[in-house]
């Protein structure tokens, strides 16, 4: 079966890797030189923890075990199975840990509840204000300025694979037992299936489906620093992440303090990863209502700055680059938006902050779904 793949992103190029390795011919079409979206704006976190139970977090333990593979198969994909410390600063936020660990599922999760002492064996860069953390070794990270490229050249080793980018597509229709694609310059690619990986890009394919489709559209500001002079041996998150990760929803989450106003008012919570170079990737906030802003807010970065650096004991290095992204999420509590536009053509969005976690699971139902 030859496969035409619209999108660069890490969805679509999931989507290529598991086509090319279910044996079809595949051809991806992405319309700028390389992916610069929110495939690339993200902490390049692989994220277990925090998943919802059910459904959701299912699919994450199969694409953990999925970017496994992948990471054997791509020795150059910088894959690091480094887990990840939720960081507990209270008494109430401790309680939350507890219970979360009397969940039914807290065993797939691994979680498991450190003390100081503990905490500091497996990350010795934490010697700030908290009291205990939340370990799960299953949390990875990759590095979102190589995944793709690196994922991409090893396609490329294939004569079943082809990539054509700086070619934006204006048309998909299905032409009988072909899905055609039409780029803006009139070039046109058949094939046998179209999987339109669009992201945040709701209305240049199918608005009128993606209009009606439970989904929205998200905005967030993040940062890096320069390099930390240290290690950071984990991947770092604050507690009120456990306020915005449905892995965490237990009765005693009302007893959590209330936010402090900024973060409160800017849907906040801090994760930070150490980068390949030593540099730091901190967000981040979250902005649901359109129009959004198009200016950077800076109250957020110099709050995120703050709280990093008294769960580290030290001032972190200054912040060297500021962005924002937008990506798509479902709102109906599911996974993505995967949804037939015609008998050949497939529309794959709407995974939210969990695309990079979930790519590959995502990408896997949908191949098999072919057959």
């Amino acid at each position: 079966m030859k496969i035409l793949i619209i999108g660069g992103g890490i969805i679509g190029t999931a989507h290529a890797y598991e086509a090319l390795k279910s044996g079809h011919q595949v051809v991806q079409l992405e319309r700028d030189d390389v992916a610069r979206s929110a495939s690339v704006r993200n902490f390049g976190l692989v994220w277990v923890s925090g998943r919802k139970s059910g459904a959701e977090l299912q699919t994450a333990v199969r694409a953990r075990q999925l970017w496994d593979e992948i990471h054997h198969a791509i020795p150059e994909l910088l894959f690091r199975p480094n887990g990840s410390l939720t960081l507990a600063i209270n008494k109430e936020e401790v309680a939350v840990m507890e219970e979360c660990l009397r969940k039914a599922d807290a065993s797939l999760r691994q979680w498991q509840i450190l003390d100081r002492d503990e905490t500091q064996r497996i990350n010795p860069a934490l010697r700030g204000n908290y009291l205990a953390s939340l370990w799960c070794p299953l949390d990875a990270t990759v590095e979102p300025g190589s995944v793709l490229h690196s994922m991409r050249e090893y396609l490329l080793r294939s004569d079943g694979y082809i990539w054509r980018n700086n070619l934006d597509v204006v048309d998909v229709r299905s032409d009988g037992s072909k899905a055609v694609v039409i780029g803006r310059i009139g070039e046109i690619f058949e094939g046998d299936i179209a999987i339109v990986c669009p992201g945040a890009d709701h209305t240049s394919l199918f608005k009128e489906q993606l209009d009606t489709a439970p989904i929205r559209r998200v905005r967030l500001q993040m940062m890096s620093t320069a390099p930390l002079d240290e290690v950071l041996t984990t991947s770092i998150a604050d507690g009120d992440s456990m306020r915005y990760y449905p892995g965490y929803e237990v009765p005693t989450l009302q007893n959590l303090p209330p936010q402090p106003q900024i973060a409160s008012d800017n849907h906040m919570q801090l994760l930070m990863v150490q980068r390949a170079d030593g540099s730091l990737t901190i967000g981040d906030t979250h902005e649901y209502a359109e129009p959004f802003e198009f200016k950077l807010n800076e109250d957020p970065y110099t709050y995120l700055h703050e709280i990093a650096s008294n769960l580290l004991g030290k001032r972190l290095p200054p912040i060297i680059h500021r962005w924002d992204g937008v990506y798509s999420q479902v709102t109906d509590g599911g996974i993505c938006d995967r949804r037939v536009i015609a008998q050949n053509i497939i529309s794959v969005t709407g995974p939210g902050g969990r695309g990079n976690t979930l790519a590959p699971a995502i990408a896997e139902e949908t191949i098999k779904g072919l057959s």
